[in-house]
């Protein structure tokens, strides 16, 4: 899944914690690349109980990392769904075709 934001696709992080995080903008679970993480202006999702931006979704249902507090999801935006890709960024299957071109010499696709 890339940064809902940017787009951008996660790597294979080094030993450790990964740099990327987890919210819920628009009852959508999203991921959140260390570089939009520093921009500050995420627009997510808040906690009803205790205002945490620290939430998850699953099984239509929203939940609070912070205090526990668990909510359905309304359904308004999509029952936890996955997240639309940014505009203009190309799906995963385009990206492992242009790599597969660059690496085997071919002419780009159109």
């Amino acid at each position: 899944m890339p940064c809902f934001r940017c787009g951008a696709r996660q790597t294979d992080p080094v030993r450790g914690a990964s740099p990327w995080k987890r919210g819920v903008r628009h009852e959508t679970q999203v991921l959140i690349c260390p570089d939009c993480q520093r921009s500050g202006d995420l627009d997510l999702d808040t906690c009803h109980s205790c205002g945490s931006t620290s939430l998850i979704c699953r099984l239509g249902e929203v939940e609070c990392r912070s205090c526990g507090a668990v909510r359905l999801a309304t359904g308004r935006h999509g029952t936890c769904s996955a997240p639309p890709r940014p505009t203009g960024a190309p799906g995963l299957s385009e990206e492992v075709a242009a790599a597969l071109d660059r690496v085997l010499g071919r002419t780009p696709r159109r």
